[in-house]
């Protein structure tokens, strides 16, 4: 039986970072057979124009909404120390790019808490470089800060963030995080449950048997 379980997701997305910690939980008691698939649905395109003020305090908005639900840690140092814009891309590309060496995950962690807890803007390609540059000095990931710098600028990694942008807009409608289950060529809705991976499991379990 062929099973893949689709992580949508945005480096940047807010809501992403509030379910880390029950997707952290979910990862860790999926069955081996179970291949988990990271699909980066890209929020908001390459832009160089700052976010309007109206914007920032609805995303603002949207970080006080999640510390109170999930109690997910936010720096609003952020909104002072940087001229944010509604762009994406750049920390998926990141994404893709540490993929190629294995490092999917230890990047969307490192972006993550770049924007959450550090108010660094991933938007930026040079802190994207400069996240990278800190895991290349963690031997154990193996990072090559060269090789990440070639990738996350090449006409490669792009195609592929725009394969995976359309294939999160087929996969699933409800946004940023979503997680869907394919068995056998199906696909099936899961329930993002953001206080209790449990429940998230048992709906996996179910379909899996």
């Amino acid at each position: 039986m062929n099973t893949i379980l689709y992580y949508l997701h945005d480096p940047m997305c807010s809501w992403c970072w509030g379910y880390r910690p029950m997707w952290d939980e979910l990862q860790k008691k999926l069955s081996a057979s179970v291949v988990v698939e990271y699909v980066a649905g890209g929020l908001a395109p390459d832009s160089d124009d700052p976010m309007p003020i109206a914007q920032q305090k609805m995303i603002q908005n949207h970080w006080r909404t999640i510390e109170q639900k999930l109690g997910t840690r936010f720096n609003y140092d952020f909104w002072c120390d940087n001229t944010p814009r509604r762009s994406t891309y750049n920390a998926c590309r990141a994404a893709i790019a540490a993929h190629r060496q294995a490092c999917q995950q230890p990047m969307i962690d490192a972006i993550q808490r770049a924007y959450y807890l550090r108010a660094l803007n991933p938007s930026d390609i040079t802190v994207l470089i400069g996240l990278a540059e800190e895991l290349s000095q963690q031997k154990s990931l193996g990072l090559d800060l060269e090789t990440f710098i070639t990738d996350i600028n090449a006409a490669d990694t792009d195609k592929e963030l725009t394969r995976q942008v359309l294939l999160a807009q087929q996969l699933s409608q409800q946004g940023f995080p979503s997680l869907v289950l394919e068995v056998d060529g199906v696909c099936h809705q899961i329930p993002i449950e953001y206080n209790d991976y449990q429940q998230t499991l048992a709906h996996i379990t179910k379909i899996v048997g």
